[in-house]
Formats: C-alpha cells, sequence, structure tokens
C-alpha cells in the first residue's frame, strides 16, 4: 500500500470513527484492554526481538520494554479512559440571538492525528485509546526501534474495531523508513494535526518541516531548586524520587539548583541517596570539591553543555547559586519549560516561584515524576506539551477536539 493510501484510508476512517456513539467507543477500548491481557505473552516476545537489538547501555532500552505488569499498566489506563466523559459532542455554548437564530458551540473531533515518536510502544496504545474515544483516525509513525512491538499491538487493536464492526484504518502505522517522515509531514489534504514525542532533534526536525500543524510534546530538562531554608532531609527525598524512580522519562530529574548556603549540609544526604544507584554527577567547581571530600565515585566535573541537557538515565547535573535570584536566573536560561520544582519552607518564596516560572507544571515541595496525564486524573496522555497554544501540560483527551459553532434559523438572511 502506498502513503497516498494509507493517508486517504484515515481521511474516511476518520469520517466513520467521528460519528460514533459513546458507548461503542468505550466497547471498543474495553477490547483492547481485554486483548492485550489475553495476548501479553505474545507481546513480551514480540518485544523481546525489538529489546534484543538495542544495546543495553541505551537509556532508550527501559522505555521500550514490556513486561507483564506494564501491559497490565497500560490495560488498566484503557479502563480509566474508558470511563472519562467523551469531550466529541459537548456542547459548551447554547443560546437563541436577537435576530431569532439558535448558536451552539460544541467540540468535534480533530479529524486525523498523526503521532511520530520513539522507543516508547505505550504511546502506540494511549494514542490509538485516546483518540478512538475522542473520535479520530490516527497514523502512528513509531521508530524502527520497537517496530515488532508496535506491530503486534497494532494487530490487536485492528482486531478490536473489526471485532465491534468498525474499519481498521482507524488506526494504522507507517513504515519506519526516515525519508517517509517527510511526506507524512507535508499531507496536509489528510492529515489535521501532528503531534511529535521523542528527543528534541525530532521535534525540531517536525517543527521545521511540517505543513500540517504541530503540537509540541517536549523533551524534559527538569529543575529542582532547593534553596535555603528548605527542609534537608525532605529536599533530599524529592530530588533522589525524581532522578532514581525511572530516569528515562521526560519528568524525570536533570539540574539540582542548590543555595550556597545549604549545599554542604545538603550534598552529604543527596549522595548518600545517589550512590544506592550509582547516579552519575556533573557537578559545578563547588559541588565537585565539596563531594570529592565524600569520596562520592561517580563524579565529574560539569562544562557549559552538561546544564540544559537532558539525561534520560541515571546521571544529572548540579549548580550551586547565591540565592533565590541566581537560582531563577540559571532555570530560566536553561529550562524546557517542561516541570520544574522550589523546595523551601518559605512559602511566600515558593509561590513567587511558582508564578514567575514558565513552565507546563511547577512544583512546590514535589518530586516532577508527578507530570503525567493518568497521575493528574486526566486519563492516558499523548505527551506533555511544553507550547502555549491549545494545549499545555498532559496533552489528554480533551485536547483532541476542536471547535465547531452551529447555526439554526427559520429563513433568517442578513
Amino acid at each position: 500500500m502506498t502513503l497516498k493510501s494509507l493517508f486517504e484510508n484515515a481521511r474516511e476512517a476518520s469520517l466513520e470513527i467521528g460519528i460514533q456513539s459513546s458507548e461503542l467507543k468505550n466497547s471498543v477500548l474495553q477490547l483492547i484492554s481485554e486483548k492485550l491481557v489475553e495476548n501479553k505473552q505474545i507481546i513480551i516476545s514480540e518485544n523481546k526481538k525489538d529489546l534484543d537489538l538495542m544495546d543495553d547501555s541505551n537509556p532508550k532500552k527501559d522505555r521500550l520494554l514490556l513486561n507483564e505488569d506494564r501491559i497490565q499498566g497500560i490495560a488498566d489506563s484503557i479502563i480509566k479512559v474508558k470511563g472519562l466523559d467523551d469531550p466529541a459532542g459537548k456542547v459548551v455554548l447554547n443560546k437563541e440571538l436577537q435576530n431569532g437564530l439558535h448558536l451552539q458551540k460544541m467540540y468535534v473531533p480533530m479529524g486525523v492525528v498523526g503521532v511520530i515518536f520513539e522507543s516508547r510502544p505505550n504511546v502506540t496504545v494511549d494514542v490509538s485509546v485516546l483518540n478512538i474515544k475522542s473520535g479520530n483516525a490516527t497514523i502512528l509513525r513509531g521508530g524502527s526501534d520497537a517496530f515488532n512491538t508496535n506491530k503486534v499491538l497494532l494487530d490487536i487493536i485492528q482486531s478490536a474495531l473489526e471485532s465491534k464492526g468498525l474499519d481498521k484504518n482507524i488506526v494504522q502505522l507507517m513504515p519506519v523508513e526516515r525519508e517517509l517522515v517527510k511526506e507524512l509531514l507535508e499531507a496536509e489534504k489528510y492529515v489535521d494535526m501532528i503531534i511529535p514525542r521523542g528527543s528534541q532533534a525530532l521535534i525540531d526536525f517536525v517543527r521545521e518541516n511540517s505543513k500540517v500543524p504541530v503540537i509540541e510534546t517536549g523533551a524534559g530538562v527538569c529543575h529542582t531548586y532547593v534553596e535555603k531554608t528548605a527542609d534537608l532531609d525532605m529536599a533530599a527525598a524529592i530530588v533522589a524520587n525524581a532522578k532514581i524512580q525511572r530516569p528515562s522519562v521526560c519528568n524525570s530529574l536533570d539540574t539540582i539548583v542548590l543555595d550556597k548556603e545549604i549545599a554542604e549540609s545538603i550534598l552529604p544526604k543527596i549522595a548518600t541517596e545517589f550512590k544506592k544507584a550509582d547516579v552519575g554527577i556533573y557537578a559545578d567547581e563547588t559541588t565537585y570539591n565539596l563531594l570529592e571530600k565524600e569520596n562520592y565515585p561517580n563524579l565529574h566535573k560539569a562544562s557549559e553543555e552538561d546544564f540544559g541537557r537532558e539525561y534520560l538515565s541515571m546521571n544529572c547535573s548540579i549548580k550551586v547559586v547565591d540565592g533565590y535570584n541566581e537560582a531563577l536566573k540559571h532555570i530560566q536560561k536553561y529550562s524546557s519549560k517542561h516541570s520544574e520544582c522550589i523546595v523551601t519552607e518559605n512559602k511566600e518564596l515558593a509561590e513567587k516561584y511558582l508564578q514567575i516560572i514558565d513552565a507546563a507544571a511547577v512544583y512546590h515541595n514535589a518530586s516532577t515524576r508527578f507530570t503525567d496525564g493518568e497521575v493528574f486524573e486526566l486519563g492516558a496522555e499523548i505527551g506533555i506539551s511544553t507550547q502555549k497554544l491549545h494545549a499545555r501540560g498532559p496533552f489528554a483527551l480533551d485536547k483532541l477536539v476542536t471547535e465547531k459553532w452551529v447555526v439554526r434559523g427559520n429563513g433568517q438572511v442578513r
């Protein structure tokens, strides 16, 4: 099948899914969830083919891995999406004009949504389910690293669609050849929105080359600023969770910013937690000297490039600053506007930070690892949007619709 045929099939399928009832769409979601669990050993087997081709040192390997627990988690998240209100068809304005016209504004599906992503097979399911629920057709372009996994997941999704009497082309998977991505980005006749989910290089390429409107789900360069009044035990625990709990995801910690007044007190506490996971620290001069005295084993002198870097691994950088204003300048310079945290007992300063910092999610005394659609009880997500138009933060179900104005009259002319 040519890409043009794939695009045409997606456009035709979007018309079908766009008019289905919430009940039918929910029944498809229920079936996908059941089929994932029923076929988990087949999924794990196909996933292993992809894992075996990836080097163990590659930070993407954890993202690629599917085991029984993760498959069950994906299946459970589908049921949560099923329980959400269907945004498509919702009337958000309903009024009678002075001229007798009846005016409504309602939410309607986007149409055809293209998603380009890397090494995250759960995205295949999350995106497909969210689009089915909101009445959209989906064109997926996953990375070659996850081809076998994505293919078996697609087969399960398409099987569920056909079992409910729907067109399997409501969800399609593109070939992995890189040169074909450009064709998707130029398919403005067929595709209504493109969502890139992956590295900054991928996002930049899509933004610079797409003729289709783009919603970015940005890379995460996430900071935790430990202010001088912070509870140091709490701060060490927050930093450890943000870095160690799952380092390969976009809301994990990349840079710790420390007030110089508490650096000598808190660094041994952080070092104790980081040693357990062999976290590599790229340290500024002050941090390096202090941690060298602690005999911290995985210590490196930071260069300029180590700040503003998304590590996606068991590594991070540390910067010591002279107070709040210098911390603010550092974060504003290097932030990717994803998730930013301040740990402080000064509530007035915390509120100031939460207002000033320009990011999709800002935290006071909590780990950045919470930036997630499901954790925010929005259901599964397509990604975390770091831009400001249409969607920001967890890009979930309610952002997969657009507006339509419906006007009913009885012969009015202007």
